[in-house]
């Protein structure tokens, strides 16, 4: 199954980002078999942060979280809250997917 997980972060702990960079994206590059896509995303109409966006492919929503809770930045208190969601694809690459 495909999920699209949204990470709120929390301001506040911002701090912690720069210190666990590098063990996050290793965490990511060691998790390419689930994890597809990542990054942060940003508020257009100030350009602040408004955490991030991950495209996973899992067995169950379980699976997703679990993914979650081994990244580095989660311990950190950074993520102020997640939400995973079941996705479907139907257009990629310029073609209907169904």
């Amino acid at each position: 199954m495909n999920f699209a997980v949204l990470f709120e972060d929390d301001d506040s702990r911002a701090d912690k980002r720069a210190e666990h960079m590098s063990a996050h994206l290793a965490f990511l590059e060691a998790n390419t078999s689930n994890i597809s896509t990542a990054g942060p995303l940003t508020d257009t109409s100030d350009g602040s942060s408004a955490g991030g966006l991950w495209l996973v492919t899992a067995e169950s929503a379980e699976a997703v979280q679990e993914l979650v809770e081994q990244d580095p930045f989660w311990p950190t208190g950074l993520r102020k809250a997640v939400r995973i969601l079941k996705w479907t694809q139907v257009f990629a690459d310029g073609k209907r997917q169904i």
